[in-house]
């Protein structure tokens, strides 16, 4: 799976789905990772300041990583097609 993130919430939407993905609940997931299951319900609702440390691990425990590049722009006409 690809996901497109712009804000802590996309992130924790897709490491969520991720997780789903892999049949982990965040028990399991907190186990792989050493990330607390606290701390990955709050990653995953899109509410915790994490380390970057900490979403690493959760990457990692996903078997995910980080593209970084431009972002994209959209058009008008991209945006007549919303509405």
């Amino acid at each position: 799976m690809q996901h497109l993130a712009r804000l802590p919430k996309d992130v924790g939407h897709a490491i969520r789905e991720e997780r789903k993905a892999k049949k982990l609940t965040q028990k399991q997931l907190a186990n792989l990772s050493g990330v607390w299951q606290e701390t990955i319900s709050k990653i995953e609702s899109g509410t915790a300041n994490t380390k970057l440390e900490t979403l690493f691990n959760l990457l990692s425990a996903l078997d995910l990583e980080i593209t970084v590049r431009e972002r994209s722009k959209a058009s008008a006409a991209d945006l007549q097609d919303i509405f």
